[in-house]
Parts: structure tokens; C-alpha cells; sequence
């Protein structure tokens, strides 16, 4: 069995491109690098380290670096993690996330055993430290830098509105302004693929930021006035302007951090698009794989594969069309099912008006009312008790003539417990007497329910018992015949 072993990648010399002549990374290290030239966004992950597990719940400590490789959330990227270990002792702190304050990247540092005392003498102004992502903090980024790249916009004249790094291993998306056709997406998926095979390369470049220029220049929004893309957030204060060239490509702002190159990153279109109502217009949602979730999604996908096909006993190219046939075979069988319950339900409605019809010539004016309890396990007891109360309304002039009916129908599993679920199905022919038995069925058993005319349905939960409950139905319908 082959094995294959992918490298941490090295970062070219010319990735990271400072194009001001004015703008030089502060080397003074009381002096904290601002965002948009920090050390996670000069230069690939190249410092491994270890990593552990945290609880949210313990305090944390704000700690702002001279430099860091550890990402700060924005951007529409989430936050790395990673640790710190100070230089003076080797004790390595646990990094839970990074954020931007203004124009700087702050580190929320788990506080060891609660102790804020030691945590803030540990980083004292002037520390010396080593940062590191971890293993898990470098497979973390390696799945943030797969979803940074665009082709639609330049090759469908389709504008980006909005996307989404959702949580691993869900397909991230785009928000585009109107849905896709199989072929554009093919074409998209084609001509993108073209390019990760050509190992187009990737690079920075940073340049001081004009805040007033960039204030002053409108958004570029869609017809209907949906905003295409984001401006600078406000409050950002780094004096970074920060560019993403993929060569020949695409070129845009992005302060989150990138691959040198796009080989290896084959790229999968969900081919389909999600269809988005707004007030006054309609986008779509175009779902995208790369990177290590394609190849968890591959993974997945084929597990599922191969475990239908082990269920179905075929090959896996044979589940659609075995699929196909369990599918067919389910609705025939239903319909089969369904011909037999309204066979049964009228043979259980005859029997039981003739039971009811035989009384004597001086109680031919009594109403005639009677209990059935029935043990069923399937998935709509209701319908069932339903198709014998209509088959009752069916029948009964032909069994009782004119006379006044009353019939409690109920259900429960074959297998009880405290939570069983039995139902109950009042049915008649006077509303009024319908309405008392519903009542007294609430009142005496606990039965949470109601009705409308002629009908009258509830739930029961407990241990069905005839001794008892079938018992006490009794005396209820005994009340109304009096």
C-alpha cells in the first residue's frame, strides 16, 4: 500500500511584496506590527509546535505581540490557534483564538489553574516568546487558505455579493446574484481546475493605506443596490493596504492568509445552486469544496456509497437503479397495505354495528355505544381508527336506521412503557354527546385532546392497561346512554 506524505510548504522569497518605498515592518520589538504585514500574512506556516484541547469557560488573557503567526479572526476568516511559549522558562500558554483591536492582533491566552496574577507577571512587557500554530492549528489554517480564490467574477461577469468559511467539514459558498446553469458551473469548475494544474502562482502585495481615498471610493453595488463585496471595516486604524494576486488570474484586497501557489487545490462544485428570497430580489447560494474538505467530502461520500451498495447487495455503480426499484417496490407496497387497512376497517366497522344493532325492541330508541381497543405498531394509528370511523358513518344507516351511535375508538404499541403513546377516536352521530365523552375522557384519564362536530381525537401517554383504563371508558359511555 502506497502512502502519501504532504509537506508543511515553504514560502517563495517573492510572496510577500512591499510595494511602498515609505512602508518597512517596525524591527523594534516594543513596537507591535500592525495588521496587514504581520508574520501570518508575510509568509506561509513554516513554526510547528504542539497544541492541546481547552475548556471555554476558564479566564483568559489579552496579550498584544511584537509580531505573530497566529491569524486574527476578520476578514471573513476565522481565528487560528496555536501556543506561546515564553523564552524564559519554556512553559507553553495555550492560544484560543486571535482578534483584530483596531489595527492590531490580540491573543486571548488561557490563564493556567485561574492564576491572573502569574499570567500577567509571565507576560510582562519586554517577554520574549515563540509562537506557534501546532498540528492541529496548521491543519486548521490549511483549510482556511483553500476557499480565498475567484473565477466566476472574471470569467461569467458573475460578482461575488457575500461568502461563507463555514465550520469544517461543510462546503463553503458564494453568494452570487442569480442562479447558475449545469454548464456554467461545469465551465467554471473546468477552467479552474486548468489553472490549479498550471500552479499558478500566488503573492502579496502591501502598500500604506490612503484612509481618506478609501473612504471616499463607493462600493460597487448590483442593480437592485445589493453592495458587491466590503469595504474597509471602520475601525480598522493599521495603514495596511494589502492585495492578493493570483498571477494572471484575480487581484483584490483580502487581509486573510493565502497559499504561495494554487496546485494541488482541485476544486468541486456542488452542481446546484440554492435559491435565496429577499424583499426585492432573489440570489443564489453556489456550494464549493478544495483543499482537505474535498477530500473528506470524497471520503464520506464513497463510505456512503459503499455501504448502500453492501445494504442493497449490487455494485456501487448499480445503487441509483436499485435504489430505483426499493423505491418502486415501497409505493406498491404501501398502496397494498393501504387496500388492506380499508378492507379491514370496514369488516371492523360491520362488526361492530351488528354487535350494536342486536338489542332489544324497548331500547331501540337508546343510543347505541361501544369501545374498541386495538394493539397496533404502525406509524399512523390514527388514520387507521380514522378509516374504521368513516367506514362506521358509511354503514350505519344500513345497521342502525335512525338510531343515535357513540363509539370510542383506541390504540396502543404492543410494547409499553411510562412514555407509550396510545390514541383515542371519539366518533357519533349527536355532536353534544360527542362533545361530553371527549370531555369526560379529559377529565378522568387525563387525555390531552380535542375535536369539531362529530369527531373527537386525543393522546394518552402511560402503560395502557384494560384492567383500568378500558374500564373507566365504560363508565363513561354507560353515563351518556342513561
Amino acid at each position: 500500500m502506497a502512502t502519501a506524505i504532504l509537506l508543511h510548504p515553504s514560502t517563495p522569497h517573492d510572496y510577500h511584496r512591499i510595494i511602498s518605498s515609505e512602508l518597512v515592518i517596525p524591527s523594534d520589538p516594543q513596537i507591535s506590527i500592525p495588521v496587514g504585514i504581520l508574520a501570518c500574512q508575510r509568509k506561509y506556516i513554516d513554526l510547528i509546535g504542539p497544541f492541546w484541547k481547552y475548556y471555554r469557560e476558564e479566564p483568559v488573557l489579552h496579550v498584544q505581540l511584537h509580531d505573530t503567526v497566529v491569524f486574527p479572526e476578520g476578514g471573513g476568516q476565522p481565528t487560528d490557534i496555536g501556543t506561546v511559549t515564553l523564552k524564559a522558562d519554556g512553559s507553553p500558554w495555550q492560544v484560543l483564538q486571535a482578534k483584530r483591536h483596531g489595527g492590531h492582533a490580540v491573543h486571548y491566552i488561557r490563564i493556567k489553574d485561574g492564576d491572573v496574577e502569574a499570567a500577567v507577571r509571565a507576560f510582562s512587557p519586554g517577554a520574549e516568546v515563540t509562537v506557534a500554530l501546532g498540528e492541529e492549528g496548521y491543519e486548521r489554517r490549511y483549510d482556511h487558505v483553500c476557499f480565498s480564490f475567484r473565477f466566476g467574477e472574471s470569467r461569467l461577469n458573475i460578482p461575488t455579493l457575500s461568502w461563507s468559511l463555514t465550520s469544517y467539514p461543510s462546503p463553503c459558498y458564494v453568494e452570487i446574484p442569480r442562479g447558475m446553469t449545469p454548464d456554467e458551473i461545469l465551465s467554471i469548475q473546468t477552467e479552474a481546475n486548468r489553472l490549479v494544474f498550471e500552479g499558478r502562482k500566488v503573492h502579496v502585495e502591501v502598500d500604506e493605506l490612503n484612509h481618506e481615498q478609501e473612504r471616499s471610493s463607493e462600493v460597487a453595488k448590483t442593480e437592485t443596490g445589493r453592495a458587491i463585496g466590503k469595504a474597509l471595516p471602520d475601525d480598522y486604524t493599521g495603514g495596511i493596504k494589502r492585495v492578493i494576486v493570483i498571477d494572471g488570474v484575480d487581484r483584490n484586497p483580502c487581509c486573510g492568509t493565502h497559499l504561495p501557489s494554487i496546485h494541488n487545490l482541485q476544486l468541486f462544485l456542488i452542481p446546484h445552486t440554492e435559491a435565496l428570497s429577499r424583499a426585492s430580489t432573489t440570489t443564489a447560494r453556489l456550494y464549493f469544496l478544495a483543499g482537505p474538505r474535498l477530500i473528506a467530502y470524497l471520503t464520506s461520500t464513497q463510505n456512503v456509497v459503499a455501504q448502500a451498495a453492501s445494504i442493497l447487495s449490487c455494485g456501487p455503480p448499480l445503487v441509483p437503479e436499485r435504489l430505483s426499484q426499493v423505491v418502486e417496490e415501497r409505493k406498491k407496497a404501501d398502496k397494498r397495505v393501504g387496500d388492506l387497512e380499508g378492507e379491514l376497517a370496514e369488516h371492523i366497522a360491520k362488526s361492530l354495528l351488528e354487535q350494536s344493532s342486536k338489542i332489544a325492541p324497548e331500547e331501540s330508541a337508546k343510543c347505541a355505544a361501544s369501545h374498541l381497543h386495538r394493539v397496533d405498531d404502525g406509524t399512523n394509528a390514527l388514520g387507521f381508527l380514522s378509516a374504521i370511523a368513516s367506514s362506521i358513518a358509511n354503514q350505519a344507516g344500513q345497521h342502525l336506521g335512525g338510531r343515535p351511535y357513540l363509539f370510542v375508538l383506541s390504540s396502543s404499541p404492543s410494547t409499553q412503557t411510562q412514555t407509550s403513546s396510545s390514541t383515542v377516536l371519539v366518533i357519533g352521530n349527536d355532536e353534544k354527546s360527542v362533545k361530553q365523552v371527549g370531555d369526560a375522557l379529559k377529565a378522568k384519564l387525563g387525555i390531552k385532546g380535542g375535536g369539531k362536530g362529530p369527531r373527537w381525537s386525543g393522546k394518552w401517554t402511560g402503560v395502557w392497561k384494560a384492567t383500568k383504563e378500558n374500564a373507566i371508558i365504560g363508565e363513561i359511555l354507560n353515563d351518556v346512554q342513561k
